[in-house]
């Protein structure tokens, strides 16, 4: 089902089954192709016009580089959009002549061989999202002490800045718990049960944002989080991710809200509420189209769906790439070290946004994203 567009007016399994074709663990399918897990192409070839316009940002500087950027794992829709937006990013800064991209398709030890290949092949610049953590911080700080510009995002791999690489790009992911835990302030004034659902276990994003719900929530008294702790891990695989909100709707009568920070994933399982003659609760997440479409759908009919997302955060890459270029080219820094995730849909106030649901897109674009909802579906062709 992979690459094909999805009409998401209505939900059904076929729809989902696609999203898990996206957004989970089939390294396949990552943004380069099965047979070759590296790309290089001139930074230009993108569909961002800024630098040849003239309009060159500050953190653009005038020394040319080779700009390399590599994915601990790439195979999923997130990434691929991820992906494109820090190509089109690059491609705003005329000195980056050479954009190369490397996915290490969910394998630690190939990750750490693309940032040793990324030196050894001469980039003068590297961005690194980090997925496996402390395991590639020796690589990181190899390319560092080659005097290479290494800058990991997003996933925090340990180490600090002008040791063991040049910067971290951080999530802000407390604040993320702490947006989430507002609105359930808001909606559940006199407390509930929360559960909560991250990636894999441990992982620096969602232990933040299980800290900044409870630096909010615990001092009330009045909430319990149920499931295992910090979180309900589920590696941000849709399929994993049904099969835990599964066996958490079975096994517990009440669940008053449920956060997660990869909305979309949810949807496959949230029918169980229905079946099972309960109303879908709350949901604070992260947007998605088909979790827009699903609760376009599905709200009339479940009194307590309620709808608060933040934005899925396709554009810290965009930040990474601004220091990384920043810092070689002698660019000017921008002046946000971390990145945030503002808020995006919410369906009790409208504001910024009602929830928002493209039928004519696919199910796996993210609609809060710089980059069109149109031209996301473009790399799914």
């Amino acid at each position: 089902m992979r690459g094909k567009r999805l009409n998401v007016s209505l939900i059904s399994v076929l729809t989902v089954m696609a999203l898990i074709g996206a957004c989970g663990g089939d390294a396949t399918d990552a943004t380069t192709t099965a047979a070759a897990a590296t790309t290089t192409a001139a930074a230009g070839d993108t569909t961002t016009t800024a630098a040849a316009a003239g309009e060159v940002p500050s953190w653009c500087g005038p020394k040319e580089i080779v700009l390399g950027m590599t994915d601990g794992f790439g195979g999923n829709s997130w990434r691929l959009v991820t992906t494109a937006s820090a190509k089109d990013e690059a491609a705003k800064c005329p000195s980056v002549t050479e954009f190369v991209y490397a996915d290490g398709q969910g394998d630690t030890q190939k990750a750490i061989s693309d940032i040793q290949g990324m030196v050894a092949t001469g980039v003068d610049a590297l961005v690194v999202f980090p997925d496996a953590s402390e395991a590639v911080l020796p690589a990181l700080r190899s390319a560092f002490e080659a005097g290479v510009v290494t800058v990991p995002y997003r996933v925090f791999p340990g180490g600090e800045d002008g040791v063991d690489y040049t910067h971290y790009v951080a999530l802000d992911s407390p604040n993320d718990g702490h947006t989430w835990a507002n609105w359930i302030l808001e909606i559940l004034p006199e407390g509930g049960t929360v559960l909560m659902l991250s990636g894999p276990p441990g992982n620096s994003q969602g232990v933040g944002e299980a800290e900044g719900l409870h630096e909010v929530l615990d001092p009330t008294g009045l909430y319990t989080f149920i499931g295992e702790q910090p979180f309900e891990p589920t590696g941000w695989d849709p399929a994993v991710t049904q099969q835990v909100l599964t066996a958490a709707i079975a096994s517990n009568p009440e669940i008053d809200v449920i956060v997660s920070d990869f909305g979309p994933s949810l949807v496959g399982a949230l029918p169980e509420f229905e079946n099972s003659g309960r109303s879908i609760p709350p949901i604070a997440t992260s947007d998605g189209n088909l979790l827009g479409c699903f609760w376009e759908e599905k709200s009339p009919d479940n009194p307590d769906f309620k709808l608060l997302t933040i934005q899925t955060g396709n554009d810290h890459s965009r930040l990474a790439i601004q220091w990384a270029v920043a810092l070689a080219t002698d660019g000017t820094p921008p002046a946000a070290s971390s990145h945030q995730h503002l808020v995006f849909e919410n369906s009790v106030t409208g504001d910024p946004n009602p929830v928002q649901c493209e039928p004519d897109l696919p199910g796996d674009v993210y609609l809060s994203a710089e980059m069109s909802g149109e031209d996301q579906a473009a790399l799914m062709d």
